[in-house]
């Protein structure tokens, strides 16, 4: 855990790690500060041989330029907790710091799966139905259909092993939900999707994100990250509207009070810290990035995921599917050479 990432680090990150230690099984690694760490921990109650600690004496601030800060900061808390993993003395990292840095460092320490061609990051989408996954959510702004296809494998296998969900379906974000619509990247996807050992049910509509039309929506992560910042937005802003229709009067407080049950199941669907972090698909390692304004509950939940993820051997299933897709190519060229 790199204890130094976050708006609210370290001492959200502390709490919400103590918290986690009591959930899970596993050991907790504190990377940063290690007299700063020890002054937090001090004041709380923990769980005796849970939290370790490997001291990094210095941290990437918000603003850093990503590369740059990889790079000169080596001895960062963000890099040293992912040199952890990558010299096997730890499974996974978790953190809530620099998303640029963390992307950056996750790629030079840790490196590509083999056969994947960009990582992805999957956000949890919650709709009336139930939570899916959108990916890309913002690792690449750039990409090209033969990315897409692999996010929509990668989503699948996180969905069906994390999410319980059973044959996932898998739509791919446009302006429309006719095959022929969309720019050259939807089209030229669609055309690979179709083809693909999916449950592909075709193109889906932002509107019909919240409704729950798909388990598994596949698009570039600078759409991806611009339809997660406009839901988290638009939810906020609605549940301040709402809270200013029920303070205008004493009839409209009493129905407040009637609702408020009702609305905090909806507003806690909808609240990120549920969910607390979200995986990078497609790394040789387990990464997990939480929001950077996580409060100790979502850093809890984002240790707890990162936790379960591990348990589900998800990565090892994306090896496999990969490797799979591999055989299946190298057959169909043989057959079509002969």
């Amino acid at each position: 855990m790199d204890a130094f990432g976050g708006d609210h680090a370290p001492e959200a990150i502390v709490k919400g790690c103590i918290k986690a230690s009591v959930e899970i099984s596993d050991e907790i690694i504190l990377v940063g500060d290690e007299t700063k760490i020890k002054e937090l921990l001090a004041q709380e109650n923990v769980p005796e041989g849970r939290i370790t600690i490997r001291h990094a004496s210095e941290v990437i601030e918000t603003g850093e330029p990503p590369v740059e800060a990889i790079r000169k900061k080596k001895d960062s808390s963000l890099v040293v907790a992912l040199q952890l993993v990558k010299n096997g003395e730890a499974d996974a990292v978790v953190s809530a710091g620099n998303t640029g840095a963390y992307l950056a460092g996750a790629f030079r320490i840790l490196g590509r799966m083999k056969g994947i061609k960009r990582p992805a990051l999957t956000t949890p989408m919650p709709s009336v139905k139930d939570v899916g996954v959108i990916l890309d959510a913002g690792a690449n702004v750039d990409c090209r259909p033969e990315f897409l296809l692999q996010f929509a494998h990668m989503g699948a296998i996180y969905a069906e092993n994390v999410l319980g969900i059973k044959n996932p379906r898998v739509a791919l974000l446009n302006i429309g939900a006719e095959e022929a619509k969309g720019n050259s990247l939807t089209k030229e996807t669609y055309a690979l999707l179709k083809e693909a050992p999916l449950n592909f049910i075709g193109n889906i509509e932002p509107r019909d994100v919240p409704y729950g039309a798909a388990d598994v929506i596949v698009c570039d992560g600078f759409t991806g990250n611009v339809v997660i910042k406009l839901i988290e937005g638009t939810a906020s802003a609605l549940f301040t509207m709402l809270k200013g229709v029920f303070y205008k009067s004493f009839i409209t407080k009493l129905a407040a009070m009637i609702l408020k049950p009702g609305l905090k199941t909806i507003k806690a669907k909808m609240d990120y810290s549920e969910y607390g972090g979200v995986p990078l698909l497609g790394v040789d390692g387990v990464v997990f990035k939480a929001h950077g304004s996580s409060d100790a509950k979502a850093i809890c939940n984002a240790v707890c995921a990162a936790s379960t993820y591990l348990s589900a051997g998800v990565n090892d299933k994306i090896k496999e599917a990969l490797l799979s897709q591999a055989e299946n190519e190298q057959v169909i060229e043989a057959e079509e050479a002969l």
